[in-house]
């Protein structure tokens, strides 16, 4: 059984089925990017157990930019291509890493980190960003945190309107 705060589900895809549904209703008519995204990072915050950050890193000038996010200071340029975010951003592929010390080219931003998720943010075929969830246990992220974090992305981008410079 999966305890958060004072909510109890059986299994993570009930987990994600509440998460879901919770972050749908905070975007779905309150469409300005900024403050969906700072929703959507605190929300997973506050939901997800054996996290120690989560946020969005937007693809601007052909880089990773910090956006929202929780958890502490943390890198604020990535280069596509580089680390598990900028990975994510160039193969446009979930990357699900259980022991980022074996994940060759890991920017560490936070020594305390061990597993680590992040999913590009696609939208009408343009790279928006990227969501990175770290953890500072290893193996804590699996297919169902990624099927769970893949539907997130995908309410994300039906319902968020994203400036120009992004899409």
């Amino acid at each position: 059984m999966i305890k958060i705060e004072h909510l109890n589900f059986e299994s993570k895809s009930k987990l994600y089925s509440y998460l879901n549904l919770k972050i749908t209703g905070l975007v779905c008519e309150k469409n300005d990017w900024l403050a969906s995204l700072a929703n959507i990072s605190a929300t997973l915050w506050i939901l997800l157990k054996d996290i120690n950050w989560v946020g969005f890193y937007l693809y601007k000038n052909e880089e990773l930019i910090l956006g929202p996010f929780q958890g502490k200071p943390a890198c604020t340029n990535i280069a596509i291509g580089k680390g598990v975010c900028g990975t994510a951003a160039s193969k446009l592929e979930t990357q699900l890493v259980k022991n980022v010390h074996e994940f060759e080219g890991h920017i560490a931003c936070d020594s305390d980190s061990k597993s680590e998720i992040v999913l590009p943010i696609v939208k009408e075929n343009k790279l928006i960003g990227v969501l990175d969830i770290d953890s500072p246990i290893y193996n804590r992220f699996d297919e169902e945190d990624k099927l769970g974090l893949e539907k997130l992305v995908e309410i994300l981008t039906r319902y968020v309107i994203f400036p120009n410079k992004f899409v």
